[in-house]
């Protein structure tokens, strides 16, 4: 009898973000297939008895190749075992499950995804900010720094939109290349931008600036975005959070 894959999204870091659904299929696991950016508080509700593989895939460093992880979660699959496929944020999000689905039913494997609360979303929570605000922004653009840098301008036209707000996942510290080419679409170089570093955990981190300095942003910890657009600066603003005195969460006991 084939077992069941499971993607399920592990949010931010924070567990106490984590669905109910999530939850209960970290704790009936019997392989779980985790990547890198996924909170040790969340790995902790693995249960002990669970085979725990490591399979994220970082920037710059040797790790394994997507189709390994595909062959894994087959493997384990057909041999009648329960395995979750945990990803940090939302699966659906720049997280190659539309590849890993895929695989799952070309192998006849039965699978769910289980959604979690996106990089985006909770680093906007986390800073109080509101991504949409009838007053300033109608329209939400998520995209991937390295892929905004490198698609021509006709492509992405949202990006610089004075009405939108824009939050690029994975900047991986190229904070030039970022702004050189928001400012190439025709952004204002003061727009307001905000780096968060591991947002919804106890050691986040928030860097607030413009277009026109973002170059200078220190290079904080993964997993980071940076959030673009005028929102940006006026919850900041309206919240006192300039100075980035926000408190770190206090994680509660979900085991």
């Amino acid at each position: 009898m084939k077992g069941m894959v499971y993607l399920v999204g592990a949010g931010p870091g924070d567990p106490e973000l984590l669905t109910l659904k999530a939850l209960r299929a970290l704790r009936a696991a019997e392989v779980v297939l985790t990547d890198a950016l996924v909170s040790p508080e969340i790995l902790d509700l693995i249960p002990a008895t669970a085979m725990t593989i490591h399979v994220g895939k970082r920037c710059g460093r040797i790790s394994i190749s997507q189709a390994e992880i595909n062959r894994l979660m087959v493997e384990h699959a057909n041999a009648g075992r329960m395995v979750v496929r945990l990803k940090s944020g939302d699966p659906l999000v720049f997280g190659r499950a539309g590849e890993e689905m895929e695989a799952l039913r070309e192998a006849g494997i039965p699978f769910e995804v289980v959604p979690g609360i996106t990089a985006a979303l909770g680093a906007a929570a986390a800073a109080q900010i509101s991504l949409t605000d009838r007053r300033y922004a109608s329209r939400l653009v998520f995209a991937t720094a390295q892929h905004a840098a490198e698609k021509p301008a006709s492509d992405s036209p949202a990006l610089a939109s004075s009405e939108s707000t824009t939050v690029l996942y994975m900047p991986n510290d190229h904070y030039s290349q970022i702004a050189d080419e928001l400012l190439r679409r025709g952004m204002p170089d003061d727009t307001p931008c905000l780096v968060v570093s591991r947002a919804c955990r106890a050691e986040q981190q928030f860097y607030p600036t413009t277009l026109r300095e973002l170059p200078e942003a220190p290079g904080l910890p993964s997993p980071a975005v940076v959030i673009v657009g005028r929102v940006t600066a006026h919850h900041l603003q309206s919240n006192g959070h300039l100075g980035l005195e926000v408190p770190a969460l206090q994680f509660a006991d979900c085991g």
